[in-house]
């Protein structure tokens, strides 16, 4: 700001004739210097014009009123604690704005004051209504729509509820809330010297004894799974504590520390801190109104839950896409408008062209199951098709896969039409539920218990969701069931979060995303605090 204060006679004045342009239809009372200044300050382009030419220029920050008083206190109480929402500490330039509100003189200082606080007011509220990120810009798979608001939108916002704003500002739920508390408690801990050492052997389990048994009994004392004992055995304590630990980790309970638990058992406090971090940022993405019953998959967790007034009312296990650049499952929001009971499976093009082509340019006959059909719908013959003329490019053909038990699809399907062509459904291939890292799909979300979940979804407009159900599914045909209240489905990927009871979770992050997130808030300014000693 200084910099202007600064500027040539010849600035001044263009800025100043600029200022004058834009008062000139503000009112028919001549303008003040200090909305001459307010004018002249203005950063083009910045939105907050419209704001200011709407209040006649009048001041939000400068005066002596209890509403400008608290509303500047407020501002860099905000400005001083972002650290504790891990937000860019040093972005916002605290100290700066303090010593240009203690020397400013002139009704021009006050205007620049007052432009100054409004710009890192603005920049503060769009980092926390709206995050610091822009998620697009991190990963091609981070395809969310951010809700955004204007500067204007901002500053209204301020005025009509003073300080009490800033705290309007953060995310309104309890996931956020718990997730600040869980921040808190890690940098204590940290302060404490974290959990401790780790747990060097490569497997242990119940009957084994010495001293890798004893660290790792160490271990879930400090992580607070398991009283403090002294055996070097591995006794039913142990693997009770061990069961609960893989539980909160998205781990197979067997009780056995093998390989993967073991690791997840030596990531210390700072790693579980990063994660934090970026669920909060990620909370910061989300839509503030979710929906009082929504659908939530998160990725990381391989789970879907329908969610009723913020109570899981039912959760099933899901195999999300393959961690290949081409078949990761994007995040997004979107609406469940109904689901298709008996789907044929329309292939995409991407699968015909890179899969499926192929396979009949050797063989004609290949994945017989699956119909080859013209522009028309019309089944093709495939012995009058000399598949080897084609490419992805001209390949002319759609391929669908009727009704069945075998369908891709499997008997049901959950649209939320979107661009992605991404969607929840049924699939034949059960066994793969029973595995740890559930990531096969090409980009669908496969559900273990998709009948139940339709019943939990028919619920709100069938008496009997059952039976209504299953007496479509009898027919085999493809039918179309509208849900009579459309529900917003979140495709979300988080690594840490809080459970419906309270406890911890953390989840492995298998599509990298977590760690291109913590890299680029380091990036924007965001630290871990010091808190070594």
């Amino acid at each position: 700001m200084r910099a202007f204060l600064r500027a040539p006679s010849g600035f001044i004045f263009a800025a100043c004739f600029a200022a004058s342009a834009a008062l000139a239809n503000t009112d028919s009372k001549p303008a003040t210097a200090f909305q001459m200044s307010v004018a002249e300050f203005l950063p083009s382009g910045s939105g907050m014009s419209d704001f200011y030419r709407s209040n006649g220029f009048s001041p939000v920050w400068v005066g002596n009123s209890a509403a400008h008083q608290a509303r500047r206190s407020g501002l860099i109480r905000a400005l001083s604690s972002v650290d504790m929402h891990g937000l860019p500490q040093g972005a916002y330039d605290v100290q700066g704005l303090l010593a240009q509100m203690q020397d400013a003189q002139t009704q021009r200082d006050l205007g620049a004051v007052e432009m100054s606080l409004s710009r890192a007011f603005v920049a503060y509220a769009n980092d926390m209504y709206s995050g610091a990120l822009r998620p697009s810009q991190i990963d091609d798979g981070l395809v969310r729509k951010v809700e955004r608001r204007t500067a204007a939108q901002h500053l209204q916002g301020l005025v009509d509820h003073d300080a009490a704003y800033f705290d309007l500002l953060t995310p309104q739920n309890a996931q956020y809330r718990a997730l600040m508390k869980q921040k808190i408690a890690l940098e204590n801990l940290i302060r404490q010297g974290g959990w401790g050492a780790g747990v060097p052997s490569d497997k242990l389990e119940y009957g084994d004894t010495g001293p890798n048994v004893i660290k790792l009994r160490n271990r879930l004392i400090s992580m607070g799974y398991l009283k403090s004992t002294a055996s070097p055995e591995f006794d039913d304590a142990l693997l009770d504590s061990v069961k609960r630990f893989q539980s909160d980790h998205g781990l197979a309970a067997d009780g056995v520390a093998g390989q993967g638990t073991i690791s997840e058992l030596n990531r210390t406090a700072s790693d579980r801190l990063k994660s934090v971090y970026v669920a909060l940022e990620r909370e910061r993405w989300l839509p503030k109104e979710r929906g009082a019953r929504h659908i939530l998959v998160n990725q990381a967790d391989f789970s879907a839950k329908i969610v009723d007034d913020g109570l899981v009312s039912f959760e099933t296990r899901t195999v999300i896409g393959k961690n290949t650049h081409d078949r990761r499952s994007p995040e997004f929001s979107d609406e469940m408008e109904h689901m298709v009971i008996n789907p044929s499976w329309y292939v995409p093009r991407s699968i015909i062209t890179k899969e499926y082509l192929p396979k009949l340019q050797s063989n004609p006959n290949a994945v017989g199951h699956i119909h080859i059909t013209d522009r028309s719908g019309r089944q093709v013959n495939r012995g009058a098709v000399d598949f080897t003329q084609f490419n992805a490019r001209n390949f002319p053909f759609a391929m669908r896969q009727p009704p069945s038990q075998s369908n891709a699809l499997g008997l049901v399907k959950f649209m939320f039409p979107n661009q992605y062509n991404i969607y929840l459904h049924d699939t034949p291939q059960k066994s793969l539920f029973a595995r740890e890292v559930r990531a096969f799909s090409h980009g669908c979300i496969r559900l273990a218990q998709p009948f139940e979940f339709a019943y939990a979804l028919l619920a709100k407009q069938e008496e009997d969701p059952k039976a209504f159900f299953h007496r479509i599914l009898a027919t085999g045909k493809e039918t179309t069931v509208p849900l009579e209240q459309h529900v917003p489905v979140h495709l979300i990927y988080r690594t840490a979060y809080i459970g419906p009871k309270g406890e911890v979770q953390y989840r492995r992050d298998v599509y990298d995303r977590d760690r291109k997130i913590w890299e680029a808030l380091q990036k924007a300014g965001v630290a871990l605090p010091d808190v070594q000693g």
